[in-house]
């Protein structure tokens, strides 16, 4: 079938431009903020649905996964239905899924929609960004793109906090709620302002074999980390089954793609040098900042008394900082070199998890707090220079695969990485409370004292002890904690290398590259 003629839009004007951004900004709001909001929120979700917090961290992860495997097949979409009914669609559907959510019964229907979820979002985050672009005159791209990109930095400040809050003080299916008024509103202006502006369709071969293939290995993948510390790992034959699917997944699915003449992942990006170690970056840190992300608010809220809204409380300052400089950040990208900016971002995610390496149980809120507003100032120098290092030097025809495959790195970076740091921090501390509880013997004078302390508050003998084991546990996953928090600092600094390996073109940095950055941002 030939491709139809398509004559470039006219920008829009007035009203119809400011409620169009308004209207796009809400649905990329409304997604960002379901990538986070969830996080403090874990150990009720848990406890609400007769899970382990642990295995609360599917809600997380279900979504990543999805998503990740939706954003490949976000340009053979809009081509057949076209930009503006795919995207009304997407916000539709994510309203339904979110309504779901909040209505599910038990976990597995929870992370049964939570994958929905993900994967109906897939296509909202770069269509919003097309749309939105192509609602403005080319001079005031930088401007609708910073615009765009502040929605993407607020939400997850806003993330904790309100699913913090929510969770303290009404029914936690209320994280999913809210979206159903945001996306039905920015839905209706989508489709009113838009409908007359859709992009012209056209039947396209899909790449069913490796989209196949992509879904099983991935999921295969995620499902062996998420449930290999229950089964004990490759003790299990259910684990070792997994790991050969998602090995031998990904083997084929590495050939099917390298030959097929419409591959649903573009693998033939990765002989281009800025691409790939851009790309490998990229999703390294990315799963290491959503591993220490996700595990943060889990100890604070298991083992150090925190509620969810304290918890959210002290995650939503990572945002203050990236909101103020990452505008700074993506106007004067072109005057320095990104590997330097992306180096700087390293070191100080590197300080950051150092600081928290420090953590002991008498840490109080500030000296929490001011690591993680800290992390702000990484969080701006690390996805807009990246970016422009991946994009840089792409051919114009191939930045959309080139956008597509980056950002499926990162989403499954994420997610893996969250069932990496959380499998760590569980293994970390059944080994400290071994060796914590070696020393609470009768010989110990610090055992008899607190016993002899316990005994003078009117406990028995057994209650002694099951406090002294309680407080063995806070201090056992306490170091834990750090453990993973100074693990993660050394990774930081050993993938400062790899983003030197980059050879950048200073003039690929452009207002899509930095908006495409701020998408990462959540």
């Amino acid at each position: 079938m030939s491709t139809p003629t398509y004559t470039p839009l006219q920008p829009l004007q007035g009203s119809a431009r400011m409620w169009g951004t308004i209207a796009l900004s809400a649905a990329t709001f409304m997604n960002v903020l379901d990538s986070s909001i969830a996080n403090v929120s874990l150990p009720s979700i848990a406890g609400d649905l007769g899970v382990s917090p642990n295995q609360g961290t599917w809600v997380i992860t279900s979504f990543g996964v999805a998503n990740a495997i939706a954003l490949p097949l976000t340009g053979w979409l809009s081509q057949r239905f076209g930009q503006v009914r795919l995207f009304t669609m997407s916000v539709l559907l994510f309203v339904l899924t979110s309504w779901l959510c909040g209505l599910s019964p038990n976990m597995e229907t929870l992370i049964a929609m939570r994958a929905a979820q993900g994967f109906v979002a897939g296509p909202m985050m770069p269509l919003a960004q097309a749309l939105l672009l192509s609602s403005y005159p080319p001079a005031l791209a930088g401007m609708a793109m910073a615009l765009w990109a502040m929605t993407t930095l607020v939400a997850p400040v806003m993330g904790p906090v309100l699913g913090g809050w929510i969770t303290d003080h009404t029914h936690w299916g209320w994280i999913f709620y809210i979206n159903i008024p945001v996306g039905l509103i920015a839905a209706f202006i989508t489709w009113t302002i838009f409908k007359k502006r859709e992009t012209p369709t056209r039947q396209l071969p899909i790449d069913k074999v490796g989209l196949t293939l992509l879904v099983i290995w991935v999921g295969a993948l995620q499902i062996m980390l998420d449930k290999g510390k229950e089964l004990d790992w490759f003790h299990s034959g259910e684990v070792i089954a997994l790991g050969l699917v998602a090995l031998i997944g990904l083997a084929f699915f590495i050939a099917w793609e390298l030959t097929d003449a419409h591959p649903v992942v573009d693998l033939k990006l990765l002989k281009l040098r800025n691409f790939w170690t851009g790309t490998v970056a990229m999703a390294v840190a990315y799963s290491l900042f959503m591993g220490n992300l996700v595990l943060l608010p889990l100890w604070l809220q298991q083992f150090m008394g925190y509620t969810s809204t304290q918890a959210g409380m002290l995650m939503a300052p990572v945002g203050l900082f990236a909101i103020i400089l990452s505008p700074l950040v993506g106007k004067n990208i072109q005057k320095f070199d990104p590997r330097a900016l992306t180096t700087f971002a390293f070191v100080v995610f590197s300080l950051v998890l150092y600081l928290r390496s420090n953590f002991n149980t008498q840490a109080d809120f500030g000296t929490i707090m001011l690591p993680t507003v800290i992390q702000g100032v990484a969080v701006a120098f690390f996805f807009i220079p990246l970016t422009t290092i991946i994009l840089g030097g792409i051919p114009p025809e191939k930045i959309p695969s080139a956008s597509g495959l980056s950002s499926f790195a990162r989403i499954v970076g994420g997610s893996f990485g969250t069932s990496i740091a959380i499998t760590i921090w569980q293994d970390r501390a059944a080994i400290h409370h071994a060796q914590l509880s070696e020393l609470v013997n009768i010989g110990s004078s610090a055992t008899n004292s607190a016993l002899a302390g316990f005994g003078a508050a009117g406990m028995g003998t057994e209650q002694a002890l099951s406090q002294i084991n309680r407080m063995v546990d806070q201090q056992a996953y306490m170091l834990a904690a750090n453990d993973v928090f100074y693990g993660s600092a050394i990774i930081f600094l050993l993938l400062i290398p790899c983003v030197w390996l980059a050879r950048p073109k200073r003039a690929a940095a452009g207002g899509a590259g930095a908006a495409d950055a701020a998408a990462g941002a959540h």
